[in-house]
């Protein structure tokens, strides 16, 4: 078989894959994970995916705590480089291009597909319709800050309206 040639993507979880998946992400279910795409030769030895995400999950709302389902779909691209060095300390700067990885032994597109589904999945999922109330609270006889008093310039804004005011009295 010749190692070099392009390879059609067509990669489906088993419903025994998405159990394991959705509770490694922390999420309520997963159905109908598929990672689609074709994976080609770049240069002599490093490698391309590009590709498509689609998946159904199921969360709980951060506002209601119902069941939320949302639909993913999400392109998909990845590059294997040979000889790039693997990134190896707790902490680091973010690499311009984060979708090139150091070429292994293997390509895993298993791998590829639950990071992708990691990074696409609402952090704060909720309904379409749902709302999160504005509360304020403040002590009795004082003026609650708001949303927009906290912003950095606010300030500023306010200094230089009164000061333009002024001017023009």
């Amino acid at each position: 078989m010749d190692k070099s040639r392009p390879r059609e993507i067509d990669y489906s979880l088993s419903e025994l894959q998405m159990t394991a998946l959705a509770e490694e992400l922390g999420i309520g279910e997963l159905r109908k994970v598929r990672l689609q795409g074709a994976l080609k030769p770049l240069g002599k030895r490093d490698w391309r995916f590009t590709g498509h995400l689609g998946a159904t999950v199921v969360q709980t709302s951060v506002v209601s705590l119902d069941p939320i389902v949302n639909r993913i779909e999400e392109d998909v691209e990845r590059s294997w480089i040979d000889g790039l060095a693997p990134v190896t300390a707790d902490e680091s700067e973010t690499p311009e291009d984060v979708d090139q990885e150091p070429l292994g032994d293997r390509i895993d597109i298993g791998a590829v597909l639950a990071e992708a589904l990691a990074l696409a999945i609402p952090d704060y999922p909720r309904g379409d319709d749902e709302e999160l109330d504005q509360t304020t609270f403040t002590e009795p006889g004082k003026e609650a800050m708001s949303d927009d008093d906290a912003k950095p310039f606010a300030g500023l804004a306010a200094l230089r309206d009164k000061l333009s005011g002024d001017e023009d009295e």
